[in-house]
This record gives structure tokens, sequence and C-alpha cells, in this order.
């Protein structure tokens, strides 16, 4: 039951998590709720059907599925690194978010008076350890979570919503920059989780076919009873709409000050959700080095990433891997594979949608990317 749901968990975690890091100063910025809406639609939301897409072509895991379909379409193992930049993004995210729990919970004991006397690196890699141990669980974690960050927020929301002045304020590529990375990551695009979410949901399907009858032609008869009983607008609709609601609430409340005991709730919350973020990474790398390895693997990159950088360099590596995962994902999808295999994967109920699909996969995704990119680049060098 966990499994089938841990998308929509997902969906509603990862703009909790990752709104304080990309949020503008001024929430009351209407002219970046705006961009970021426009960023949903032209971008967020063509990726997740692209993904989708993937994942009931392949019925594998990314980086399986990715060796499959590359063969099937003929096409460079060059586009393959999209899965393992994936996993590399998964680690990133968890990784930032450990360091902001770091920093939350020493600020919230400091404020209890009884704050250890380690430095928030060691904290922090004290927590990559706990997130990769309980990333054993697999998706158990994940309402214990968000249940835990839900009621941080609500004790803060008791104490009062900030208010918010709205006001336009000038557009610019370092706005649209802003606004495309928040809406990549508040959904997880170029992560491979949904892809992911969707295989083990098919995988679970799979095996629950009677060990009786459990042969070749019931493994295929059930295969295809999951590709052929669906339509990806039923998946990613509902996966978009509760990310848009949930990056709504979150952007009102990216100001909101918890009180102590909110914020070690919430920071205990959020390395719930970050050893889901390790178990799908590992998941991934063990298709080629083993569980084991790669558990280690995970657990040596994570430790790195907190001990060694800032946040905000985190910051400004998962923007950059990020960014590059969704467009290989997005060329791929919309220049390598079988226009036939996407017809079939996506299933729309008519044509016209598919070819706006396709016109935004293969032209308006990149473009804007590239625009986001460049303006990435203009605020760093300023």
């Amino acid at each position: 039951m966990m499994i089938r749901y841990a998308s929509y968990f997902m969906a509603a975690l990862l703009p909790l998590l990752l709104f304080r890091w990309f949020a503008p100063a001024s929430i009351g910025e209407i002219d970046f709720w705006l961009l970021w809406l426009l960023a949903m639609v032209l971008v967020s939301l063509p990726i997740i059907y692209a993904e989708i897409a993937l994942a009931y072509r392949s019925t594998e895991a990314p980086v399986a599925g990715m060796q499959k379909l590359t063969r099937e379409a003929d096409a460079s193992p060059l586009w393959r690194s999209f899965s393992w930049l994936a996993a590399l993004v998964s680690i990133v995210i968890a990784a930032l978010v450990i360091s902001g729990a770091s920093e939350g919970i020493l600020s919230a004991l400091t404020a209890l008076d009884s704050s250890p006397a380690i430095p928030g690196f060691a904290l922090a890699a004290g927590l990559m350890v706990i997130s990769v141990l309980l990333s054993l669980l697999g998706v158990a974690p994940l309402p214990i979570g968000l249940g835990l960050m839900v009621i941080g927020l609500v004790m803060g929301v008791v104490g009062g919503v900030p208010s918010v002045n709205f006001a336009m304020t000038d557009i610019g590529l370092s706005e649209w920059a802003h606004a495309v990375a928040l809406a990549l990551v508040s959904v997880g695009a170029g992560t491979g989780l949904y892809w992911f979410g969707q295989h083990l949901v098919t995988k679970q399907a799979i095996t629950a076919v009677d060990d009786s009858q459990l042969d070749a032609n019931s493994v295929r008869a059930a295969k295809n009873a999951q590709l052929s009983n669906y339509r990806a607008t039923k998946l990613v609709l509902p996966i978009w709409l509760l990310q848009l609601v949930v990056g709504m609430v979150a952007l009102f409340i990216s100001g909101l000050a918890l009180p102590p005991i909110g914020q070690l709730l919430y920071w205990v919350g959020v390395i719930f959700v970050a050893s889901y973020l390790l178990h799908y990474a590992a998941q991934q790398l063990a298709h080629k080095f083993g569980l084991i390895v790669s558990l280690l693997i995970t657990l040596v990159i994570g430790l790195v990433l907190v001990i060694a950088l800032p946040t905000a360099w985190l910051v400004g590596i998962l923007v950059i891997i990020s960014t590059i995962a969704v467009l290989l994902l997005a060329i791929f999808a919309g220049w390598r594979m079988k226009i036939s295999h996407l017809r079939k994967s996506l299933n729309f109920s008519n044509e016209g949608l598919y070819n706006l699909w396709r016109i935004a996969i293969r032209l308006v995704v990149p473009l804007a990317l590239i625009l986001a990119l460049i303006g990435w680049v203009m605020q760093w060098l300023s």
C-alpha cells in the first residue's frame, strides 16, 4: 500500500523541503509567482509526462530502463548518463536538506539552552549516517517524515503567519532562472523519482501474481495488464496538481518562524524524508555495483557533500546537475525516442494533446532550461 502512494508523498514533500533555498527574499513578488506558474506549466508538466512515459515503456527502474530504451531507440549509451545524474541529484538534495537540518537542529537546541558542543558539519555527518541507515527501510519513513514536518509547520502557523505585501518587481533572466529551478526541484524533475515510483508499483503488481501461476506467461500478462489499463494523464495530473497546491502553500509559509520544538520536529521529519532519497539513489547504483557497495558509495558521496561544501555551493551544484539531467531527458524523449513508442506510452485522449506535448518537450523545455542556465551564470558572475 505504501509503495503505491510513494510518488504522491514525494510530490507533497519536495516543495516543503526545497522552497526555502529558491524562493525570493520577498514572497510578495507577484512577477516571480507568475514566472513560477509559467515554468510549472511549460517545463515541469512536460517533463513529468516524459518520465511517466519512459517508465511505462521500459517497465524498469531508471538505470535499467535507460539501458533498455537506448537499445530500443538505437541511441548512444551517452544518454544513459541521465539515470546516473538522476541518482546524483537525489544525493545532492538529501545532502542539502541534511545540511539545513543540522543548522536548524542546532538553532532549536540553542534556543532551548541545550546546544551540544559539536560543530555543525559533525552533526550533519552524523545525520547523513542515520539517513543512510533509515534508507534500508525503503518507503516506510516517508509518511513519518511528512507527519513530523506538518506538525512542526502547524506549530509555527499557530504562532502567526507572516503578512505578505504583494508588489510587481522588475523581471529578468535571473528571476526566470530562480523560477525554473524552483519549478524543477519542487516537482523532482530530473531525479527519476516518479519513474522509480511507477516501477515499484508495476513490480508490486507483478509479484502479487499467485506463486503457483508465476511462470513466464503470467508475468507477461501482468505486465501487459499494467501497460494497457492506464493513461499517463491519470498519473501525471494528480501529482502535478498536488505539487502546485503544496508549492503555493510552501511559498506563503517560507518565511514562517517555528518555535524550537516545532523546528526539532520539522527537521527530524526532514531526515526521514532524506532517507528515501538516499534509498532511491542506492537502488539505482545497485544495478551496477550491488547493494552493499552502492550503500557505501551513497554514504561516502553524501558525507563529502555535507562536510566539505557549504549549503550555497550545494544549491549551485543542484541547479547545474538537475538542469543538465532534465535537458538530457527532454532531448532523449523528444528527439531520440520513436514517435510510435511514446504515443502508446502517453496514451493521450486525442492527437492534439500529444502534438502539444511533443512541441513542448522538443523545443520549449530545452529553450527554457538554456535561458535559466544563462540567468544563473549571470547571477553568479555578478
